[in-house]
Formats: structure tokens, sequence, C-alpha cells
């Protein structure tokens, strides 16, 4: 497996935050935070490790769906027309995925259940004999406070789910506050091991590392997660210092100003 063209993935995550902050203008707010620091782990992705005829993707917690639309035109999943109706009464692109979400295999809803439907999945592929189809989860990292996503990571590991790998937006962000303040969840990576699994740890902004981290998960025989540490204001100076995170208030001015950020460094 080659290395990514990085410039380019580089790039693209500046697109999909682009994207993102299009989609959550019209309505004033949204979950644009959880594009921003995802961005470059789904741009990653979808430069030369997703194949989507042929793996499956899982987005646990679904409001960050709206990364994975913001990623679909460049993967043939959607048109980028279609991206103006995200959010909106009766469309297809709801700010939180459902069952009928577009773009992706499951989205988990409700927290904590992703990783149990992308076990079910790779599971299946082994079952039914679909050699060298992988399965990839992104899971936040509050997520981890749910016992459910525990329970799937030890059924994995028994089951020498090797075609199963985490992507872990570590982001430190919950509707409640910073997680470090409510739940004590590092080490993660160890606790990830401990449970059988390959675990890498890296710069959740740095392409490079999350290329050398996806090739690495994707070598090892083990069921893998990808720890990427990011933050949920990265790639968007405009944004005001007491910013929410996890639910972004988005006025008019500070959509224009974002888009003018963005459209000058994609120049």
């Amino acid at each position: 497996m080659t290395a990514i063209d990085v410039p380019a993935a580089a790039r693209f995550a500046d697109v999909i935050r682009l994207r993102a902050v299009r989609m959550v203008a019209p309505h004033g707010f949204g979950y644009l935070g959880q594009a921003l620091s995802s961005a470059e782990l789904f741009a990653t992705l979808y430069s030369g490790h997703y194949d989507p005829g042929r793996d499956s993707l899982v987005v646990s917690p679904g409001h960050y769906i709206i990364t994975a639309f913001a990623a679909a035109p460049e993967a043939g999943l959607l048109d980028e027309d279609a991206l103006t109706a995200y959010g909106f009464d009766d469309s297809a692109l709801e700010a939180i995925g459902t069952e009928r979400s577009p773009a992706v295999d499951l989205t988990g809803g409700s927290l904590g259940m992703g990783l149990s439907g992308a076990v079910g999945l790779a599971l299946a592929d082994r079952l039914q004999g679909r050699a060298g189809a992988r399965v990839f989860a992104l899971v936040s990292d509050g997520e981890l406070e749910e016992g459910q996503v525990w329970e799937a990571a030890i059924f994995a590991a028994h089951n020498r789910l090797g075609s199963l790998t985490v992507l872990l937006d570590a982001n430190d962000s919950q509707v409640d506050g910073p997680v470090s303040s409510i739940t004590t969840l590092e080490p993660i990576a160890a606790k990830w091991e401990s449970f059988g699994w390959a675990a890498f740890d890296v710069d959740g902004h740095d392409v490079a590392a999350l290329d050398a981290a996806l090739r690495a998960a994707i070598a090892d025989p083990r069921p893998s997660a990808v720890i990427a540490r990011t933050s949920t204001r990265h790639g968007l100076s405009v944004l005001p210092e007491g910013a929410d995170g996890h639910f972004i208030s988005l006025p008019a001015e500070l959509a224009e100003a974002a888009v003018k950020e963005l459209e000058a460094r994609l120049a």
C-alpha cells in the first residue's frame, strides 16, 4: 500500500470544512465542531484507504454525519448540490444521522451503539467470504463512557476481526463539557491494547501521521484503533474564543467570515 498524496488530502480536509460551514450556515448553529475536528481523519480515509464499493463505513455518533456528508461527493456517494438540503425538514441529510442516512452503511444515532454494528458487519464479511473487505467505524471519545463500546471491543478481539478499524476522534468535547473533566479515559491507547487491539495514537490534524497509522492498522492482523487527537476549533481561526465546540452558534456574519477564511486557503 503506497502513501497517499498528503498535500491533496490536507486540502481535501479544508474542502470538508468549507462544505460543513455552508451546510450549517442557513440554520445559524449546528455540529460544525465535529467536522472541524474530524476533517483530516475523513480526508485521509477517503484519499486511499476506503473503497465504498468494497468496504463498510460506520459513523457511530449520529451528529458526526455532517463530516461523512461533506466528504461523500469525492467518493461518488452524494452529489455536492445535495448538501444544501442538510438539516432541513424532510431531507434525507438529517443533522443527526438515522437508519436512512445516505453515504454510510450505518450510523448509530444514539451514542455507543455504532461499534457493535461495525463488529457485525466485519463478522458478516468473514462469514460471506468477502476477502479484502474492511470495516471502518468512526467513534467519538465521549462514547468511550458507554459500556457497550467495550463489550463490542472484547467481542472483536476474541473473534480476531482484523478487518475492523476504529477511527477515534479524541477531541475532548461532549455536550456537558470537556470529556476529561467528566470521565478519566486515559490512557486510551493502553485500554484498547489491553482488550487485544492494536492502537495508534497520533495527531489527528496531521495527514501524514494519520496515513501512516491507517496503513499500519490495516496491515495488523488484530482489530485496530487509530486514536486521532483533535480540536473542535482546528482550521477556523475566526471562531470566537468562547465558541462551544460541541454545538457551534454560527450567525450570518461569522459564517461569511468562515467561508472567506477557508476559500482564501483553498485559492
